[in-house]
């Protein structure tokens, strides 16, 4: 079992599902929890890196649509409006607690390796005045992501803890963890609590789950460990429908499943 205490620098991706209700308008209790135990996280002496969904899904409540537009304009307009409420809100909320954040849009393009070291000079001299970054992918431009619904933001959040140099990626999303059965179909289903190494066993018990309002599934979270691993940083997958248990992971309890680098752990 990995220390999480001892992680200094996480970057957290929350999802669509996390931060609205299913008719796309903003879950404001779950989303003040969520700043707020971020924000003591940060207070405590880690460094914080949000990589946060919810542009689509916040552009569709503004704009009084229930389901997701299947057209890509339409997707691109509700990104857009998004982004705007997005930012306001964690700007506000964070504001609160007397940090500040800083807006970071990303694309693939941007982080192809002759790229990626702006980045990560811009992200680290924001870490480094104490700013929380909030990451998103820029879908208003970014419409290859948009068109082949592959649930990006897990990659990004784990691309970004690897530019960040993170010691610990948390995945908060709809789901506790990874079972070892489908939990929506098998009542008996069982949370796997670690896992040491992504093998073809783990790969097929990653059934794609999405919601109407976001997109991916598990094997975007398998892949997002990956990713993570060959950084050699450690991952954990928890349900972010009740954020203060972040405090029970930082308190050594056992929250949602943990991805165990073997790199990192094997030293």
């Amino acid at each position: 079992m990995i220390n999480i205490t001892d992680k200094k620098r996480i970057v957290v991706k929350v999802g669509t599902s996390t931060l609205t209700h299913k008719t796309g308008m903003l879950n404001i209790r779950r989303v003040e929890q969520l700043v707020k135990t971020l924000a003591d996280l940060q207070n405590a002496g880690h460094e914080i890196v949000l990589v946060s969904s919810g542009a689509i899904g916040l552009g569709m409540g503004k704009l009084g649509l229930r389901e997701k537009p299947k057209d890509t304009p339409g997707k691109q307009a509700c990104a857009a409006v998004g982004q705007c409420e997005l930012m306001y809100m964690y700007d506000n909320l964070f504001s609160d607690y007397s940090i500040t954040v800083a807006q970071m849009l990303l694309t693939k393009y941007v982080l192809l390796e002759d790229r990626r070291k702006n980045v990560e000079n811009a992200m680290e001299r924001i870490i480094a005045q104490g700013v929380i970054p909030i990451i998103n992918e820029n879908d208003t431009v970014a419409i290859d992501e948009l068109e082949l619904e592959v649930g990006e933001n897990d990659s990004l959040a784990a691309i970004v803890a690897t530019i960040a140099k993170a010691d610990l990626l948390i995945i908060m999303s709809d789901i506790d963890g990874l079972y070892d059965k489908d939990p929506h179909k098998h009542e008996d289903a069982k949370l796997i609590p670690e896992v040491h190494e992504i093998t073809e066993d783990i790969r097929s018990l990653a059934g794609g789950v999405s919601t109407k309002l976001g997109t991916g599934g598990m094997i975007t979270k398998i892949n997002a460990v990956e990713i993570a691993y060959e950084a050699g940083i450690d991952v954990v997958l928890m349900n972010g429908q009740h954020p203060k248990k972040l405090y029970d992971l930082f308190e050594e309890k056992t929250v949602g499943t943990v991805f165990c680098c073997p790199e990192r752990n094997d030293k």
